[in-house]
C-alpha cells in the first residue's frame, strides 16, 4: 500500500489562524502563549515537527517578537481578517534585468501562449515574450526570480505562472496577470528553487514542485495553498495534469514518477521502471496513460490504472530532459541536442523525424498544436521554432534582449560557456542531464 502523503493545509487568513485545525488545537490563542500550538512548533527541539519544516529554525529574535504579539492579545491590524495572506502582503521586488544582455542566458523554460501569438522564454530576472514566427521581441516581464525553470500559461491565456529562484537561497512561484497588464503576485516561496509547474485544465489550480521535494497545490486566483504533498524523496523535476483534470503526475530525481488524485492529493500509483532519475512527464490525450523520460535515455509509456509499463521508446543518445504531447504526437529533447518527433501508437512510438541545429543541451520544449509549431531552447541561450507538420525551421534567435548577434555562431556559443553559473547554479542545471 502506498504511504499516505503528508499534506499540510496552510492557515491563509487571520481568522483561520485562530480556529482549531486537524489537531483540534488553535494555532494561536490570544493572550495565552502556552496554549498557542504554533508557538510550540516554533520552539520544539524535534526537527520533524518544528516549523518551518525542512528549514533552519527561526532566529530567536523573531520567535520572541511572535511570542510578545500573542501575549499582548494577538491583535489584527489589517483591514479584513478574512483576506488571504497573499492579498495582505506585497511581494518583494526583484531587481530589474539588464537593459542589454552581455551574454545569453540558458533557456530553461519556454511556453506558447494558448492563442499561439506569443512565445514566453525564461531570462535573467525576467520573462521575455517573442513573436514565434519572426523571432522579434514583443515584451519584457519583470519582477520575477533570478533563474526561471518553468513557465505555464493558464488555459485561457490570462495568467502566466513562473517558477524559479536563486539556487541554494530561495525559490518562488509567481503569477503574472496578463489581463491587467503585468501585475505580479507571489504564490509560494521556498528555501531553494522551484523547478516545475502545471495548470489544471480548467485553470483553477496550479501545481508546483522543486528542490524541497514537495508538490504544492495552489488556487490560481486567491493564491491559497490547498495542499503540500511530501511523497518524493528528492527534487520534483516535472509536473503534468491529465487532460480530463482527474489526476496530475510528477517526475523526480528519486528515480520515480508518481500519479496523484487531483482532488485529494492522494498518491495513487508509483512508477519505478526507469531505475534512473526521471526528468520529464506528460499524459497521453486519453488521460489513461502517462509518458516519462529520464537518465536511462528512454521514454516509457505506463498505465494510470496500475502503473504497468506498456512500451519503452529507445534510441536516444543522451538523457531525456523534456517531453511534450500534442494529440498523437510525442516530442522530446535533452542532452543529445536533438529534438525528436514520434507518432504514438497503442504499444509503441514510431520515430517520424528529428530536428537538428542546437549546439548545446536542450532544456526547454513547448508545442502549439493548432499552429503546428514546436519551440526548443538550449543552454547556450538559443531558441529554435519548427513546423511540426513539415519539419522545416521557422526561426531561430538568441533570447537575450540587446545582445549583439554579429560575432558569429562560434563566438556566441563560447560566450555562453565562458559565463556559466557558479557551482551551485551549475549543479541545479546539470543535475537535469
Amino acid at each position: 500500500m502506498p504511504k499516505k502523503p503528508r499534506a499540510v493545509i496552510a492557515s491563509t487568513t487571520f481568522t483561520e489562524l485562530l480556529k482549531p485545525g486537524e489537531s483540534k488545537e488553535p494555532p494561536v490563542v490570544p493572550g495565552q502563549l502556552k496554549a498557542s500550538k504554533l508557538h510550540s512548533l516554533l520552539i520544539t527541539s524535534d526537527a520533524d515537527d518544528r516549523m518551518p519544516q525542512k528549514d533552519d529554525p527561526l532566529p530567536a529574535a523573531q520567535i520572541e517578537l511572535f511570542a510578545s504579539w500573542i501575549k499582548q492579545g494577538a491583535k489584527f491590524d489589517g483591514g479584513d481578517p478574512n483576506a488571504t495572506l497573499s492579498a495582505l502582503t506585497t511581494a518583494a521586488r526583484h531587481p530589474d534585468p539588464p537593459d542589454r544582455y552581455l551574454r545569453p542566458e540558458p533557456i530553461l523554460a519556454l511556453a506558447f501562449r494558448p492563442d499561439g501569438a506569443q512565445l514566453a522564454a525564461g531570462g535573467y530576472h525576467e520573462v521575455t515574450l517573442w513573436n514565434p514566427t519572426h523571432g522579434s521581441l514583443l515584451q519584457r516581464l519583470r519582477n520575477v526570480p533570478q533563474q526561471i525553470h518553468a513557465l505555464a500559461f493558464s488555459p485561457g491565456g490570462e495568467f502566466l505562472a513562473v517558477a524559479g529562484g536563486t539556487p541554494g537561497r530561495s525559490g518562488e512561484i509567481r503569477i503574472i496577470d496578463l489581463s491587467k497588464g503585468t501585475s505580479v503576485r507571489a504564490l509560494a516561496t521556498a528555501g531553494d528553487v522551484f523547478l516545475s509547474l502545471a495548470f489544471s485544465p480548467d485553470g483553477q489550480r496550479l501545481v508546483g514542485g522543486g528542490s524541497d521535494n514537495t508538490i504544492r497545490v495552489l488556487e490560481t486566483v486567491t493564491g491559497n495553498e490547498l495542499q503540500r504533498i511530501e511523497q518524493h524523496a528528492d527534487w520534483v523535476m516535472a509536473l503534468a495534469y491529465a487532460p480530463d483534470g482527474s489526476h496530475f503526475a510528477s517526475a523526480s530525481r528519486d528515480k520515480t514518477a508518481r500519479l496523484f488524485d487531483a482532488k485529494t492529493g492522494e498518491l495513487e500509483e508509483t512508477y519505478d521502471g526507469h531505475g534512473q532519475i526521471v526528468f520529464a512527464v506528460a499524459f497521453i490525450s486519453d488521460s489513461k496513460r502517462i509518458l516519462s523520460g529520464g537518465r536511462d535515455r528512454e521514454i516509457h509509456s505506463w498505465t494510470a490504472k496500475d502503473a504497468r509499463r506498456v512500451f519503452a521508446a529507445r534510441g536516444f543518445d543522451g538523457d531525456v530532459l523534456r517531453i511534450a504531447v500534442a494529440g498523437d504526437q510525442l516530442f522530446s529533447a535533452g542532452a543529445d541536442k536533438v529534438v525528436r518527433q514520434h507518432r504514438l501508437q497503442d504499444k509503441k512510438a514510431d520515430l517520424m523525424r528529428t530536428f537538428a541545429g542546437h549546439r548545446d543541451t536542450i532544456y526547454s520544449l513547448s508545442v502549439h498544436a493548432d499552429s503546428r509549431r514546436l519551440a526548443s531552447g538550449s543552454f547556450d541561450g538559443e531558441v529554435r521554432v519548427w513546423n511540426t507538420e513539415t519539419g522545416d525551421a521557422i526561426t531561430n534567435f538568441l533570447a537575450a534582449p540587446g545582445y549583439s548577434q554579429g560575432t558569429g555562431a562560434r563566438d556566441r556559443t563560447a560566450a555562453a560557456h565562458r559565463t556559466r553559473p557558479g557551482r551551485r547554479s551549475e549543479r541545479v542545471l546539470r543535475s537535469q542531464e
